[in-house]
């Protein structure tokens, strides 16, 4: 059985697509980007400021699912420039303290022009 997942606190889907479905013991959270979920803007000019948002977003639909950072087994980073690289991984490290297992990538465009974005995928415990 499946449960979508969502919460004020994190920027409703601006598409077809849930914040986030629980499967099982699997919480598989869409990309998140760096809007501020209170005013519907970007949130920041550059890839640290953006980050954290996109970092708070994460960690708002986490707790949503009853889950945080440090149950996070997989995440998606995608990134407008890899020059960014060292300054998102700065931020980064700072919530996903675990290390959970990752795949980061540089993209020709994300949605809005922002600079990231990053999905999740967490373990919610025995079903």
């Amino acid at each position: 059985m499946l449960k979508k997942v969502s919460t004020d606190k994190a920027p409703a889907a601006i598409g077809p697509y849930s914040q986030g479905i629980i499967a099982g013991n699997l919480l598989f959270a869409s990309g998140q980007i760096p809007i501020d979920p209170a005013t519907g803007e970007i949130s920041g000019n550059d890839i640290t400021a953006q980050a954290q948002q996109v970092m708070q977003n994460v960690g708002a639909i986490l707790k949503e699912a009853g889950t945080d950072y440090e149950n996070v087994v997989k995440t998606t980073c995608f990134l407008a420039d890899m020059e960014d690289f060292a300054a998102f991984n700065a931020v980064y490290e700072q919530y996903f303290t675990q290390k959970p297992a990752r795949s980061c990538v540089a993209v020709k465009q994300l949605p809005k022009a922002v600079l990231c974005e990053v999905e999740v995928t967490a373990y919610l415990g025995q079903d």
